[in-house]
């Protein structure tokens, strides 16, 4: 695994909506399209899932979203929790249509994620510890964060991990794909395959504080979690 490690030239420092777009193959220009207008429309964004393929989706307000050509599975789980006024945190999506959602401080909902991740959030579930950042690709990789723990499908990844905390300090944020990984710290972050190289040069300068970070492609999202963001997709 060829790693790039970057310290940071400037620290990092109950609206509702539901709706879904049908997605074809030829679509996914005009889904990115609809989701970069519910942004600019909301004038907020807390968070996104974006996929090469697969559909894209944003999240505003305490559980608003807006989605296209997402897996109708995903939707529905999204339309639940927003009738139930659950805080929805992070919604992961893969090229091939497996997801997961982040709720309030440990809830989660997935479909077809790789089952040592499976048995490691329902090992947190139990403990009642918040988890704070969850990715995985297509290939079985993933990284999941709780406040306390830092877990990897594989021992390369955890230990290049640690590794970036002993320079750069506390796990804000990760997005592992099926070409590309980033791990964002308190000072400064890692990457590992094709990153968009204007991501790179946005998460040195950026004065947000990267709790979020998705990439599909040269596509890429950063925010704080809360209102501040940027993205180029």
């Amino acid at each position: 695994m060829k790693i790039n490690l970057h310290r940071l030239a400037i620290v990092m420092v109950g609206i509702t909506m539901v709706m879904a777009m049908p997605f074809t193959a030829n679509a996914q220009t005009r889904s990115r399209e609809y989701i970069r207008q519910q942004i600019r429309e909301q004038n907020s964004c807390r968070n996104v899932a974006i996929t090469k393929y697969n559909g894209d989706l944003m999240l505003y307000g305490t559980n608003g979203w807006a989605a296209s050509g997402c897996p109708k599975d995903l939707t529905d789980a999204l339309g639940e929790l927003n009738s139930k006024g659950e805080y929805i945190t992070d919604v992961q999506l893969t090229e091939e249509g497996c997801w997961l959602i982040l709720y309030g401080d440990n809830g989660a909902i997935w479909n077809d994620i790789p089952a040592t991740l499976e048995a490691k959030l329902k090992e947190w579930n139990k403990k009642q510890e918040i988890i704070t950042s969850v990715t995985f690709n297509d290939m079985g990789e993933w990284i999941a964060v709780s406040t306390n723990y830092i877990s990897a499908s594989d021992e390369d990844i955890q230990d290049w991990i640690v590794e970036g905390m002993e320079d750069f300090g506390c796990v804000w944020a990760t997005c592992i794909t099926d070409d590309a990984l980033v791990v964002v710290y308190e000072g400064g972050f890692g990457t590992s395959g094709n990153i968009p190289s204007t991501l790179t040069k946005c998460l040195k300068t950026t004065d947000i504080n990267v709790y979020r970070i998705k990439i599909a492609g040269e596509a890429w999202f950063i925010s704080d979690g809360k209102r501040k963001y940027d993205y180029n997709m």
